[in-house]
């Protein structure tokens, strides 16, 4: 039977700290649903929309990922409907530091509390790429600062169009 785990986050824009993860869950997993959220409790810099194309860049133009285990959309929904929808058991989440555990803790647990089949599997992404975050690669993007360290190039061509 094959595994199919679904990653959500705002993806506001993606880092290489949350493709690390998608490559450690494909050693895990047979397919990683991407799934970008749509939520209307959060200021995004990029729409749903974009943040599909900059993902999808991402994953298969810049870095050649493959396409039969990769599936990326967006969502306004419990991440719980969204494992029903797609018949996973498994939500994946990625952990940078101490201070990131309390939240997700209290996520997982809410979730094990909405579906009792769910799983929550915790991924720590490579040490160098632990500091990396969405909001810090904008901060420093509209300040002109450099980049590559911490995103695909499609990302920082994007990312640069909305800052000019």
């Amino acid at each position: 039977m094959k595994k199919t785990a679904i990653y959500p986050g705002t993806f506001d824009p993606i880092t290489f700290g949350h493709i690390d993860l998608i490559q450690k869950s494909l050693k895990i997993v047979d397919k990683i649903i991407v799934a970008i959220s749509d939520s209307n409790q959060k200021e995004y810099l990029f729409t749903s929309e974009e943040r599909i194309q900059i993902v999808n860049k991402a994953l298969f133009s810049d870095l050649r990922f493959d396409k039969k285990k990769i599936k990326v959309i967006s969502f306004n929904s419990l991440t719980t409907d969204l494992c029903k929808k797609y018949n996973s058991n498994i939500i994946l989440r990625g952990l940078r530091a101490a201070s990131d555990f309390e939240h997700e803790f209290q996520l997982a647990g809410m979730n094990r509390k909405l579906n009792n089949k769910i799983e929550t599997i915790f991924l720590m992404s490579d040490f160098k790429n632990q500091v990396i975050s969405s909001r810090l690669i904008k901060e420093i993007i509209e300040l002109k600062g450099d980049i590559r360290k911490f995103t695909t190039k499609s990302t920082i061509i994007s990312l640069k169009k909305k800052y000019e």
